[in-house]
């Protein structure tokens, strides 16, 4: 008896009739690690394809990681700003955290509104919407200002139903198995 393989490869795809072209907005979120990640894979996508980048983080604040490392030796192709004062259990002040999630908002703004920019990166924003530092309403009317061919990648946990309404593009990334639940911490390289 012979063994023949099934043939399941799509035949019949139909893209759209027209190729429309405009900037995107890109929304990572999900309880699963990798929405930065996914977000700094586009990056250097978009850097390849010789566009200028930035990128504003809300929270990390005086983590030293492997990404803006990375991006200072691109200096002049990606533009990286850490806004953030840390995570809500090291700062343990509201009004701080939300004073922090307002000026990143401000650069935020900036760089939206700079041409210069093809991709520009808000890690984090959902955090800072979902703890209330920012209005998800704000965010949204902020978003309709962007130049038509800019594309925003936003990042964060807990989405709000109306950023994912406007959103081209939504990824959920879903916890399958972290190593923190076996007693392995954060590792440079891998997790910052």
């Amino acid at each position: 008896m012979t063994w023949k393989a099934e043939d399941r490869a799509p035949r019949k795809h139909r893209g759209p009739k027209e190729s429309l072209r405009k900037g995107l907005i890109i929304v990572y979120t999900g309880d699963g690690k990798g929405k930065s990640t996914a977000a700094l894979g586009l990056v250097f996508r978009a850097l390849g394809r010789k566009y200028r980048v930035a990128v504003v983080q809300f929270i990390k604040g005086k983590w030293k990681t492997g990404e803006e490392a990375m991006a200072r030796e691109l200096s002049g192709r990606i533009d990286w700003f850490t806004m953030g004062d840390g995570f809500t259990w090291i700062t343990q002040s509201y009004e701080r955290d939300v004073a922090s999630a307002r000026e990143a908002w401000v650069k935020c703004l900036e760089v939206l509104s700079d041409e210069r920019y093809q991709v520009v990166v808000f890690d984090e924003l959902n955090y800072v919407i979902a703890y209330n530092f920012l209005g998800v309403e704000e965010v949204l009317e902020g978003l309709k200002q962007k130049p038509a061919q800019t594309h925003v990648v936003i990042t964060g946990r807990d989405a709000k139903p109306q950023l994912i309404a406007v959103a081209d593009l939504v990824t959920e990334m879903r916890e399958v198995k972290h190593p923190y639940h076996s007693g392995i911490k954060a590792q440079p390289g891998v997790d910052f």
